[in-house]
């Protein structure tokens, strides 16, 4: 008689687990690996034997010691312990392909074809995170909530530093996970917040997408988002995500209707007792509307409004989350930035390197992108060589971070280098552009 022999990978209920699918997209593996041992009794020996690690690696990993950054052995790791792609960023691996049944009996070629798998990878995931939510049956607690909010807070650092490309496959997983609990979840003060949580990520997921440029696709998660705020009547979010649907149409050149967009969200925002911070934040997406159409004073009321309102912030304010990185640094980058729409570049420039002296190295996407304008308005006052330095320094960036909308940016310096071309350090930099941006 055969010996049953134990389960690949980790128990499904593990991997449904919220503490888990956290875990996964934040890929922190100390945490998973620390509930491998202590949810599913899977020691060190057997984490290591399932992944192809040595033990001492995998205690290193649990004592805090090491991090695991490797694409090889991140998707080993994935394999091992049978987690889908999704959640830690990957492709769907192999292993979660549907498996034809061993001939135990003549197959037909009509069984075949019954076997055969009929829909795309990503419905197969779509399906994959359904079974799971369903048979984890998850209890909603305070906990669950408190580690889905962290989870939202982890993903916007890691967008701010290195773009959203890599992000997005854990973001819509979790997406969709949220999704699942909120239709078994009956507790009206439960689904209220998981209602919010889930128009985040959705807001999130539109974000992602809208840096890579994909704007349909966008659009469709932020119209998604705004439902999800409307259905819970939180105003002061659905101004939130209005503000990226007014930004968005600004890099479509649809100017109009980014100023139709974000003056709704002014009057959401008004509604439900907007902050002086958020306030701000909307009459500066205001300005960039108008500086679009290089309509001059509606551009200098919108900035004007914009400092107003942040004058008046204090300490007791109650800002939601989603608004804190709206500081002095972004005030005087975004008028730089505004300015620098209108052609006045002697009153940006300034602004702008101002900023960038302020703000956090780890922001990588954010200083690629006000490089590039900082190098921008550089070549429009004629301070060629200083602007070859920004805008090398922009370039090294931007290969930093996975951001086609950066990218695309310092395609538009090239015609601003043509009368310059030249000057040798106009030359090394058309060379990097060439090389890098095709």
């Amino acid at each position: 008689m055969t010996e049953p022999t134990t389960p690949p990978g980790l128990p499904r209920r593990l991997i449904a687990d919220p503490e888990m699918v956290t875990a996964c997209a934040a890929r922190d593996f100390t945490r998973i690996f620390s509930l491998a041992k202590s949810k599913a009794g899977t020691h060190a020996s057997r984490i290591a034997r399932l992944c192809e690690l040595t033990p001492s690696r995998v205690g290193e990993v649990l004592s805090g010691q090491r991090q695991i950054t490797n694409m090889n052995v991140i998707e080993r790791i994935a394999d091992g312990l049978q987690i889908p792609g999704h959640m830690l960023g990957l492709a769907a691996r192999a292993w979660e392909q549907p498996r034809i049944p061993s001939p135990c009996r003549p197959q037909t070629r009509a069984a075949e074809e019954v076997f055969r798998p009929p829909h795309s990878v990503e419905s197969r995931t779509n399906d994959l995170d359904d079974i799971l939510a369903i048979a984890a049956n998850t209890k909603v607690t305070p906990g669950t909530l408190r580690s889905l909010q962290t989870s939202i807070e982890d993903y916007w650092r890691r967008d701010d530093e290195h773009g959203g490309e890599a992000l997005r496959p854990a973001v819509i997983g979790q997406l969709r996970y949220v999704l699942g609990v909120l239709d078994d979840t009956t507790d009206p003060h439960y689904r209220r917040v998981l209602h919010g949580i889930a128009a985040e990520l959705a807001r999130l997921t539109g974000w992602t997408y809208f840096d890579a440029r994909q704007h349909s696709t966008a659009r469709t998660y932020f119209t998604q988002s705004l439902r999800l705020a409307r259905a819970i009547e939180d105003r002061t979010f659905t101004a939130n995500v209005l503000a990226c649907l007014s930004l968005q149409a600004t890099y479509q050149d649809r100017a109009t209707e980014a100023v139709t967009l974000v003056r709704a969200a002014q009057d959401a925002a008004r509604n439900d007792g907007g902050t002086p911070r958020l306030m701000a934040m909307l009459s500066i997406r205001e300005a960039f509307g108008h500086a679009s159409t290089h309509d001059r004073q509606a551009t200098h009321t919108a900035i004007h409004e914009a400092q107003h309102h942040f004058g008046r912030i204090g300490p007791a304010d109650e800002d939601p989350a989603w608004v804190h990185y709206f500081d002095q640094t972004k005030l005087t980058v975004d008028t730089g930035i505004a300015l620098g729409q209108l052609g006045d570049a002697n009153a940006a420039e300034p602004l702008i390197h101002q900023a960038l002296r302020s703000e956090p190295e780890t922001n990588l996407r954010g200083r690629a992108f006000h490089s590039f304008w900082l190098a921008k308005t550089q070549l429009q006052r004629r301070q060629v060589e200083a602007a070859c330095s920004t805008a090398t320094e922009a370039l090294d960036l931007a290969l930093a971070v996975d951001s086609p909308r950066v990218t695309g940016h310092l395609h538009e310096l090239r015609p601003l280098l043509a009368p310059f071309h030249s000057f040798r350090p106009v030359m090394e930099l058309e060379e990097r552009l060439r090389e890098a941006t095709g």
